[in-house]
């Protein structure tokens, strides 16, 4: 029960006032002039895998661990028990979602390395795969500090530190000298620090496309400055002969006195793959396991049932016991290479052989849907399997998962103007634009699931719609909305895409109807998209079997998943 509201229109910004009253149904609510308001968000997964497949004990985990959206993961360790995980975030807001966990099984996102617009600079105009490219977080003994460094491909290179990463995080420092993407860095026992990261080719001459190299270079913490020379040391990947392509996201590790280089290769579609060499020093020479690669799925059955695809970008660790863990990205299509989830995280135990090289997985082993965590003990909120979210909007901040666009966009929603509700203003940009959006979202994490929200909305002009959106990038959509057209008021169902916007179902409703509950269903392959009058007591369909294949990354291309929440806007 949420307390009786009336709404004024101000003429100073998208306010809303209390008026006072007695407690009563929410769902009585009065629309206000050109905003949009939500009372609730949930979410239900029900994939049937976890149905079918109860977890054996209570050190075991499904994987993906990070479910959903959760790609190019990256992780380290204070040697004191923590662990920290980091993955991309791209053109969304806030940046570098990160996570904690004491047990490698147990994770709480904990919050966002880059939480303020001064960390996230010029986003806008960028396309949504655009931005943040592979953060990888570092832990330096010998100053007891945290690094996260990354790539905004609209900015440069760049870290941020912290001492205390449940706070704050610092503003950017500039990396000029380190060109190309996915640096990362590496200390040593010395105290010396490297950054090591994917390039052009040698003299910017590629051999053919995909030709890249790695690149390392020495950095002074004290100084927080690169020193001496950039010095190749990986030319296109580990077999040249073959032109092994996007030799990337590489990481230095040093274990019993020899320095282990572990990239990704292939691209991060079905060819994907780590591998690994070994030198003598940070900058090698180094030489590459015969029995490259350490991860991949790619020479298995394409048919094979619960496939996962696309593994690699990994990043390893050491626990407290002297167990190997490894972290790295993959997906789970549902048809061919059709998913709307995006690049997961998963985590898995690394094993070193004879030779003294680390391995995932043999060649033609498939990737661990369960997986045991000796000693750890699972808590009720993990991030895998059918988990729920549930949000009545009653705090004064949003809370981690939510995301928006290109930046915090504060000028068109709020959540203290009418505390227990988020208010969306209908804003003058649509979906479809390069821009910050008045747009909360968050990402799906499995093939089956419920997503539902009530709305009080009343069009006043036929650009303003507002309602429930599935996105996966400017040209990749859904929208259930409550709009107008030709002078009626209705209930559609849109694909917006390249050409435009196409109404796949509409039904008319009263001009007076302001309340109204939206639901997306997602059915593997399709989505259900269905609307309530009555609290949600009676769902009625409005489009059903709608292609999901058409948001997923196989159709549209581009590094995140697809993502849901409220829209509100005046310019569709």
């Amino acid at each position: 029960m949420k307390p009786n509201i009336t709404f004024f229109l101000t003429m100073a910004a998208p306010l809303l006032m209390i008026n006072g009253g007695c407690a009563s149904n929410a769902k009585g609510m009065e629309p206000q002039s050109s905003v949009a308001i939500f009372d609730s968000f949930n979410y239900q997964g029900n994939d049937d895998y976890y149905k079918a497949n109860p977890l054996p004990g209570q050190s075991s985990i499904y994987n993906p661990v990070l479910a959903g959206w959760n790609s190019d993961p990256s992780i380290c360790t204070n040697g004191e028990g923590d662990y920290f995980l980091a993955v991309s975030s791209f053109t969304y807001f806030p940046g570098v979602p990160l996570y904690h966990s004491r047990d490698l099984v147990n994770w709480e996102q904990i919050g966002h390395v880059l939480s303020r617009p001064s960390q996230l600079r010029n986003l806008e105009k960028q396309h949504v795969s655009g931005g943040i490219f592979a953060p990888a977080i570092s832990y330096n003994p010998a100053n007891k500090t945290y690094y996260m460094i990354t790539t905004n491909v609209g900015d440069g290179n760049f870290f941020v530190k912290t001492q205390d990463p449940f706070g704050e995080w610092s503003d950017p420092i500039m990396l000029p000298e380190v060109q190309g993407i996915d640096p990362a860095f590496f200390f040593d026992e010395d105290g010396k620090g490297y950054i090591v990261n994917n390039d052009d080719a040698p003299e910017g001459k590629p051999e053919y496309p995909g030709h890249r190299t790695v690149r390392v270079v020495e950095f002074d913490p004290a100084t927080d400055m690169c020193v001496g020379e950039r010095k190749i040391v990986v030319n296109k990947g580990c077999r040249p002969e073959e032109k092994p392509i996007w030799c990337e996201g590489p990481h230095i590790y040093k274990v019993n006195g020899k320095y282990y280089l572990m990239t990704a290769e292939g691209g991060t579609c079905g060819w994907h793959s780590e591998v690994i060499y070994r030198g003598d020093t940070p900058f090698g020479p180094y030489t590459p396991w015969e029995g490259n690669p350490i991860l991949t799925q790619r020479t298995l059955d394409p048919n094979r049932e619960n496939p996962v695809t696309c593994a690699g970008h990994a990043d390893i660790i050491e626990d407290a016991d002297g167990n190997w863990w490894g972290v790295f990205l993959a997906c789970r299509p549902v048809e061919g290479d059709k998913e709307n989830l995006g690049r997961e995280t998963f985590l898995m135990p690394v094993k070193w052989n004879e030779d003294g090289w680390p391995v995932f997985l043999g060649h033609d082993e498939a990737v661990p849907l369960v997986v045991d965590v000796p000693g750890a003990v699972r808590g009720e909120n993990v991030t895998f399997g059918n988990f729920a979210h549930n949000d009545e909007f009653s705090d004064s901040i949003l809370g981690v998962k939510w995301m928006t666009l290109r930046g915090p966009a504060t000028d068109y929603y709020s959540l203290s103007t009418n505390p227990g509700f988020l208010t969306i203003k209908c804003g003058d940009v649509k979906s479809s634009d390069k821009a910050v959006l008045p747009f909360v979202c968050r990402p799906i994490a499995h093939h089956n699931f419920t997503a539902d929200t009530h709305m009080s909305f009343l069009p006043e002009t036929e650009s303003q719609v507002a309602g429930m959106l599935l996105f996966k990038d400017e040209t990749h959509q859904y929208l259930l909305c409550r709009c107008m057209k030709d002078g009626a008021h209705k209930l559609e169902v849109r694909r917006i895409g390249e050409g435009g916007n196409t109404t796949l179902a509409e039904v008319d409703v009263p001009a007076d109807l302001s309340n109204v509950d939206l639901r997306v269903e997602g059915k593997g392959m399709n989505f259900d998209f269905a609307y309530s009058t009555d609290d949600g007591h009676e769902w009625k369909t409005l489009a059903e079997n709608v292609d999901a294949g058409y948001t997923s990354t196989a159709v549209a291309g581009g590094f995140t998943g697809t993502v849901v929440g409220m829209y509100a806007s005046a310019a569709e």
